[in-house]
């Protein structure tokens, strides 16, 4: 009896190699265009976040009649850094905390387009959320 031999259309490693390096300049060519996008989808966070610090300060207002100025008296949390191994890009800080208003704001710690710019976000008592300084 004799074995069948059937040949299999492959590409060679030549081949491949040469898709990925075209792949890897169109990337590099795109990729100026898109950090804009990346900022702007990473500034998510910060006004997520900014939000929520909002809902919890209400809370404490009509518990308390004032603003707090601690984090952690809120109940916020703030995640671990990438700059300290963790996930989150941005810092959350209480600026002014009084029985008439709060500020606070999110800095970025991450540049994200490498321009010496960090992010900036605040917001106040009234729910204005505003971008400080951009990316």
């Amino acid at each position: 009896m004799k074995k069948v031999v059937t040949k299999i259309k492959a590409f060679s490693l030549p081949e491949l190699l040469v898709v990925l390096v075209i792949m890897g300049i169109l990337v590099l060519l795109a990729l100026p265009n898109l950090m804009p996008l990346i900022s702007r989808a990473k500034s998510a966070e910060a006004q997520q976040q900014l939000i929520f610090l909002h809902t919890l300060q209400k809370s404490n207002f009509y518990s308390y009649s004032s603003y707090s100025s601690s984090l952690e008296d809120l109940g916020f949390e703030q995640q671990k850094l990438v700059t300290e191994g963790g996930n989150a890009n941005y810092k959350i800080e209480i600026t002014e905390a009084d029985e008439h208003g709060f500020k606070a704001i999110a800095t970025a710690v991450v540049d994200f387009d490498d321009d010496g710019d960090y992010n900036v976000w605040e917001i106040n008592q009234d729910k204005e959320l505003r971008e400080i300084e951009k990316d």
